[in-house]
């Protein structure tokens, strides 16, 4: 049965929603509550927004099924430029407010915001995606193992490069993103000690676009094909897509992040060219955080997804991927010795 927390009044209106939203962050997705009025499962996205082909859109998938699932009232909220941590507050506060549980930021910058709107709430669950320092008795924080697919991401790049040169482009100069340089120059090396590694951060911070600015990616990939990468891995949100199309113009690869990039519509016409993809899955994820609440049993403290979990992975999507036996097998040998703890992968 749901907790009481979670019975709000009968009908109330999308429109009211919006309303109370309006001030910090729209929303874009609302359905009928439930013959009981009750709300479910709400996320509040990181810069970039819906429609990153990425972490958010990964995360909006957690919540359509969900919401397919549970047949409840879900709603999702976009940020907006130049917001504070109060701004993201007041958005988690008025989900909280209006009945909707659990509450999800979605991206380390929500810290601030859901520390303090689970104080204020304590009756909801919250959730934070990408950040393990909250510690409250009604938020989970949901943290991946980005540092092993990554490792694995290198081990392709590694046995893929014909000019023993591999690129890296970071979003932002953040310890989040030093994972998955770490994880990835880790895997390279350990398959091809004779192989270099660019490496290169868009921006130093998230408000100067460096998970949210294609044209930025594109610019560092081009700098780095340039100089002889032939495999260029990304972990910048909605800026990788201009690594990819770079990667396509040059006809070399690239290794997209967090969701099966290969498979999204948008980048369609260059999916030739993405070797496979780094996924972490925010979407079960979500969708786990919301199942435990509907279940009675909310998951609180730090709720890791690594290998072993299957929550951290690579793609095999694309069929020169998936067919090339030998990168398969070196592929399956490293998973199993990073599962096994034979090989330790560094996270800075």
């Amino acid at each position: 049965m749901r907790r009481i927390s979670r019975i709000t009044v009968a009908g109330a209106a999308t429109a009211s929603l919006a309303l109370a939203l309006s001030a910090c962050g729209g929303t874009s997705t609302s359905a009928s509550s439930d013959s009981k009025g009750n709300k479910g499962l709400a996320i509040a996205y990181d810069v970039g927004g819906k429609g990153d082909q990425s972490f958010n859109d990964a995360a909006y998938a957690g919540l359509e099924q969900a919401k397919k699932e549970f047949q409840y009232d879900t709603a999702d909220v976009e940020p907006t430029e130049g917001e504070t941590d109060a701004d993201k507050e007041q958005r988690l506060a008025s989900l909280a407010k209006q009945g909707y549980n659990p509450v999800v930021g979605v991206g380390y910058a929500y810290a601030a915001a859901v520390k303090g709107a689970a104080e204020k709430f304590p009756d909801t669950t919250f959730g934070i995606v990408d950040d393990s320092t909250v510690e409250s008795k009604n938020v989970a924080d949901l943290v991946f193992s980005e540092e092993q697919a990554s490792y694995l991401a290198g081990v392709a790049a590694a046995k893929s490069t014909k000019t023993n040169t591999v690129g890296f482009v970071g979003g932002v100069d953040i310890p989040l993103i030093h994972k998955f340089q770490a994880g990835f120059e880790q895997g390279v090396k350990d398959t091809n000690p004779q192989a270099k590694v660019l490496s290169q951060y868009l921006t130093q911070t998230a408000e100067e676009g460096g998970f949210s600015s294609p044209d930025k990616g594109k610019s560092a990939a081009e700098g780095q094909i340039e100089k002889k990468a032939d495999v260029v891995y990304a972990a910048a949100g909605l800026s990788g897509q201009g690594v990819i199309e770079a990667a396509a113009a040059n006809k070399v690869w690239a290794i997209g992040v967090d969701s099966d990039q290969y498979k999204q519509e948008a980048l369609a016409k260059y999916k030739d060219s993405i070797l496979t993809s780094a996924m972490k899955d925010v979407a079960k994820a979500v969708y786990n955080l919301a199942k435990s609440v509907e279940d009675g049993k909310p998951e609180t403290g730090i709720v890791r997804g690594d290998l072993k979990t299957g929550e951290v992975s690579l793609s095999n999507s694309n069929p020169k991927f998936a067919d090339n036996t030998e990168l398969q097998d070196a592929i399956k040998t490293a998973k199993e010795k990073i599962i096994s703890g034979e090989i330790k992968v560094k996270s800075s």
